[in-house]
C-alpha cells in the first residue's frame, strides 16, 4: 500500500540524488573536457601530435571506462575515505560517479571535436594563432552544441549510477530502493523510486533537448 510508504523520506532521498549527480556532473565536465581536448589535440594529425601522450591517457581513459561500476563503487572506497573523509552517503559516493564519468564524457568530448570541420583548425592555423587560441576562440565556441549534447548524456548516465551506489550506502533513491525496497520487501517504496528515478531522467532529457536546440538555432 502507498500509504505506508514514508514521503518525506522519499523527499530527502531525491535530494540527495540530485546533489550527487549534479556535484558529480560539476566535477566530471571540469575533469573530462580538459581529458578530451587533450585526447583530441595529442591524436595523430591534429595540431600537438603526440603519440605516447595520446596513448597513455586513452589506455588511462579506457580502463577506467572498462571497469563495471559496482567493482569501482568497492575498489574506490579507500581512496573515497583518504578524499572526503567517508565512502559512504553523497559525499562518499561523488568521488567513484566522477571516476567513471569523466573518461566517459572526455570521449564524448573528443568525438565532438573531432566532427568539426578540418577546416576551422588549419585556419587558425594559417593566421598564427597557438594550440590554446584554436581550442579557446574557435574549437570549444564551434563544438558548444555538442558538448553540451554530452553534458545531458552523461548527467543522465550519473543518475543511474548514483542509485546504483545504494548498494554499499552511497545514499539517495537507490540506498532507500536497496533498504527499504529489497531488503525489506516494502514493493511500494521500490515503485516509487523507480518512477522518480525515471522521471528524473525525462526531465533531463526534455530540458537538456531544448537546450540544444535553442543554441543550435542561434
Amino acid at each position: 500500500m502507498m500509504a505506508n510508504v514514508d514521503w518525506w523520506l522519499i523527499g530527502e532521498a531525491t535530494i540527495d540524488t540530485l546533489l550527487m549527480t549534479g556535484f558529480s556532473l560539476l566535477f566530471t565536465v571540469l575533469i573530462g573536457l580538459p581529458v578530451g581536448v587533450l585526447l583530441f589535440l595529442t591524436s595523430p594529425g591534429q595540431a600537438v601530435d603526440n603519440r605516447a601522450v595520446y596513448q597513455t591517457v586513452a589506455f588511462i581513459v579506457n580502463v577506467l571506462r572498462s571497469v563495471p561500476f559496482l567493482i569501482l563503487l568497492i575498489v574506490m572506497i579507500p581512496f573515497s575515505r583518504l578524499v572526503v573523509g567517508t565512502a559512504l552517503g553523497v559525499q562518499g559516493s561523488i568521488p567513484p560517479l566522477v571516476a567513471s564519468a569523466a573518461p566517459f564524457f572526455a570521449r564524448l568530448v573528443e568525438n565532438v571535436l573531432r566532427e568539426l570541420d578540418p577546416g576551422v583548425s588549419e585556419a587558425c592555423r594559417a593566421m598564427g594563432a597557438t594550440s590554446r587560441q584554436t581550442v579557446l576562440w574557435a574549437l570549444l565556441p564551434e563544438a558548444t552544441t555538442g558538448i553540451l549534447a554530452a553534458v545531458v548524456v552523461t548527467a543522465i548516465t550519473l543518475v543511474g549510477y548514483s542509485a546504483m551506489s545504494g548498494v554499499i550506502g552511497g545514499g539517495g533513491l537507490g540506498d532507500l530502493a536497496v533498504r527499504y525496497g529489497y531488503q525489506r520487501y516494502q514493493g511500494d517504496v521500490m515503485a516509487v523510486t523507480v518512477v522518480i528515478l525515471v522521471i528524473m531522467v525525462q526531465v533531463f532529457q526534455v530540458f537538456g533537448d531544448r537546450w540544444v536546440a535553442k543554441l543550435n538555432r542561434k
